[in-house]
């Protein structure tokens, strides 16, 4: 089987909770990660502060509003990101061995990168899935790729 598509490495890990305040005073205040970006999404019920380590996101997220989905702060570790050397042939092979994507297809990504998401759990018209774990495929830029 020839995969059309290569995984490049880790892009982000996103961790939520009800107070991002208190996500941010551990991982800013305490243990020194700078805040290089924020993203706010009614859409995506979600307002984040982007932080970095050696060139990895980490996400720190809480819901806009507890009682909507996506519920961002659950589970607290809420996703992997993932680069991915071409997102449009990952998602196309993917779902052709059947994998199962949330809703939303392709899309912006709160750093500006093109991500679809693998759904944590199977369904069944698409069995597979990212085995209880939300994935994040997202599209690497040209000097990511050229790194790998």
């Amino acid at each position: 089987m020839t995969r059309p598509f290569r995984i490049l490495g880790i892009q982000q890990i996103a961790i939520g909770g009800p107070d991002k305040l208190a996500l941010k005073h551990l991982w800013v205040e305490l243990l020194g990660l700078p805040v290089i970006g924020t993203y706010r999404s009614e859409r995506e019920n979600v307002d984040e502060d982007i932080l970095s380590i050696a060139g990895v996101e980490v996400d720190l997220m809480e819901p806009i509003d507890p009682a909507k989905s996506p519920k961002v702060h659950e589970p607290r570790l809420n996703h992997l990101g993932l680069w991915v050397d071409d997102l449009a042939a990952a998602v196309a092979w993917l779902g052709a061995q059947g994998v199962r994507f949330t809703p939303g297809g392709i899309r912006k990504g709160a750093a500006g990168h093109d991500v679809c998401f693998i759904h944590p759990k199977g369904d069944a018209t698409l069995p597979l899935s990212g085995e209880g774990v939300l994935i994040e495929l997202v599209q690497a830029p040209p000097d990511v790729i050229a790194r790998s």
